[in-house]
Order: structure tokens, then sequence, then C-alpha cells
């Protein structure tokens, strides 16, 4: 069990419940309202001030699975187990449902949007479908082809996407959607991919119980194996700062990795054979369900079975704990500006933190 810190970075700000387990949560581009989905199917929004609870979809008994605001906080998706995507235009205080994609018997359990514009990418079985929210019309449905999708990460340039399954990561070029996919082989399913934010790495987890990282235009690999179990869950850091007394690359961002209870961060070393030095973050005790740094910062927070919220200065010390949440923690999102993180549980339970001012200028 999590020891408790002396430094109190945040404070809880509210708890509301939905009626099942909460699969994810989404802030609002200015961190004013979050959403949040359920296993019932619901999806509420919530006034981060007051808790004033707006429900966009009542409880419909087949589970929303992924929410997700576009770059410029115009649009929300949700999709999940009826085969249905869900968009909504947000405007000032409103939320109005524009389209509905139907795709009956398809499962669909993962979504992003274009950092850079208003397309949505979504899995859709052995394909991935490109949508464009402004025109309302599909730009493209490719065919991933090897197995179910099972991952989709856009570079942060907006001009590569890259999807995921069983053996292969694809990648392909937004100005040719018909030129043949860039194919890197990994061995096993990739469950979790993630670009760096500045764009000059790409991690997958894998099943295998294995990390790859590349850089950008190089088709090695550095491989990382013997981990616990599956690697679940990744999250970049903000490119690190200069450190003499350490052998990191200076600009090289910190890498978090999740796998069972424990949560390995990845400093890149200077030596290209070595590649990345591990440091084991060792407080959980439940498999971990989310880790996400803080935007713009190395202030890591990670979510586990065991109900706690820790938060971790530079990807390696414990500063604080938070135990408020009633049952095992399922998800976890910073807002934008990272003054505030929201939490949600298998009870149904969502949760809100501020920064304190103790936290002010911290990470």
């Amino acid at each position: 069990m999590p020891s408790n810190k002396k430094q109190n970075l945040f404070k809880r700000l509210w708890r509301k419940t939905l009626s099942d387990y909460v699969t994810a949560i989404a802030w609002s581009l200015d961190g004013t309202w979050l959403a949040a989905s359920s296993a019932a199917g619901e999806i509420v929004r919530y006034e981060v001030q007051t808790g004033k609870a707006t429900v966009l979809q009542a409880a419909q008994g087949e589970s929303i699975d992924v929410l997700a605001i576009s770059a410029e906080g115009e649009f929300l998706a949700a999709g999940g187990q009826a085969g249905t995507v869900w968009i909504w235009r947000l405007e000032n205080d409103a939320s109005t449902l524009l389209k509905t994609l139907e795709h009956p018997r398809t499962w669909i359990d993962c979504l992003r949007w274009n950092p850079q514009c208003p397309e949505l990418a979504f899995s859709l079985g052995r394909h991935v479908q490109v949508w464009d929210a402004m025109t309302q019309g599909v730009i493209t449905t490719l065919n991933f082809e090897s197995s179910s999708v099972l991952d989709i990460a856009w570079h942060p340039r907006g001009d590569l996407l890259s999807v995921s399954g069983n053996q292969i990561i694809k990648t392909w070029q937004r100005q040719d959607w018909d030129d043949d996919p860039t194919v890197l082989e990994t061995g096993a399913a990739s469950e979790a991919i993630a670009w760096s934010p500045e764009g000059t790495y790409f991690a997958a987890g894998n099943s295998d119980r294995s990390l790859l990282v590349w850089k950008e235009g190089n088709p090695r690999s550095w491989r990382m194996q013997d981990f616990p179990g599956k690697v679940q869950q990744l999250s970049w850091s903000m490119p690190t700062e200069n450190n003499a007394a350490s052998n990191a690359v200076l600009g090289a961002p910190l890498l978090a990795s999740a796998s069972s209870a424990s949560i390995i961060v990845w400093t890149k070393d200077n030596n290209p054979a070595v590649g990345w030095n591990p440091r084991l973050l060792d407080a959980h005790r439940g498999k971990v369900s989310a880790i996400a740094f803080q935007p713009n910062s190395r202030l890591l927070a990670s979510a586990a079975e065991d109900g706690y919220l820790c938060l971790w200065n530079k990807g390696s010390h414990l500063t604080q704990t938070l135990k408020d949440a009633p049952a095992e923690l399922s998800c976890l999102v910073w807002n934008h500006s990272g003054d505030a993180i929201a939490a949600g549980d298998n009870q149904g339970n969502v949760l809100t933190w501020t920064k304190t001012m103790a936290g002010k200028g911290f990470g």
C-alpha cells in the first residue's frame, strides 16, 4: 500500500456517481467541464466548479468504451459496444448531437482525433475509418488485414496515422491514404502505442511482455523485455532538462510503461547501445489501470485497482497518494492545463482533484 506523503499538491474537489463502471473520461479544452461514460452506456457532462451534471446519453445497456474531444475543442466523439460512433458539436454551454455513424456488430473500442484538424480515426474490426467532422463524410477506410485493430495513434504533426494489432504496426501517410503503409514487425500483439509529444520517438507495449521503441525514420528498435505481464499502458513526458549528473540524452522525454502492478519509467541513455535506462516505481498493490504525465511536465500520475492515485515527481519519487476512490480505479485523465485530474472507478464513481497552492509551479 502506498505510504502517505507530506506534500499535498492536489486536493479533492468532488465525487459523482454513474450507474456502472466508469470506462472513460474526456476534458473540455478550457477545463471547465468533463464528460464521463460508463459500462451501462451513459454519457454525462459535469461542470467542474459545481459538479452539475447534464446527461448527454442515458444508459442503454451497451457500454461506451471511448471518449475523445477534438484538438480545437469543437467536437466530442464516443464509441463502444453498440457499434455506433456518436459525435456532438460543442458550443458554449451546449452539446448538440451532430452525427451518429452506425456499424452494427462491430465493437468500437478505439478512436482518436487528429491533433491538427477535426478528423476522427476509429477502429472497425480489422479496419480503421477516418471521418471528417467538417464535411461529415468518410475520408478513407484503411485495411489492417492481419488482425483486429488494437490501438491507434496520430503523430503530433497530424500527418501520420499508426495502427497496431497482432504481429505488426502499420503507419499511413495522411497526404496519400492509398499509398502502401510503412510496416513495423513486433512479433506480438501491440496493445498500446504512443508517439512522444515532440514526435521523435514511437513506442509499442506488447502482449509478450516486451516494450519496443523506435526513433522516427529508423526501422530498428530498442527492445525492453521481461515485464511481469502484458505492457498495456504507455505515457510520454515533456522533453527532459539537462542534468550533468546523469547520462540522459538532453531533450529526450521520459517514457512510462505499466505492466500488472509495476510501473517502469525509461530515460534515454547517451549511449545508443544502452538505449533506455529503467527505474521501477513500486508502490501499487493492484494492477495499474492508467498512467499519464501532467501536460508540459514530468509529474506522473498513476491509478490502480488498489484504489490509489499516486503522483510521482520527475517520474521517480512518490510525492503524494490520493485515496478518495471507494473502489478499484479504472481510468484517469489530466486536464489540458495540468491543474486538475479526473478519475473513475469500477463502482461508477467519478472524482476530480485540483491543484493546491503547494502545487503551483510543481512538476
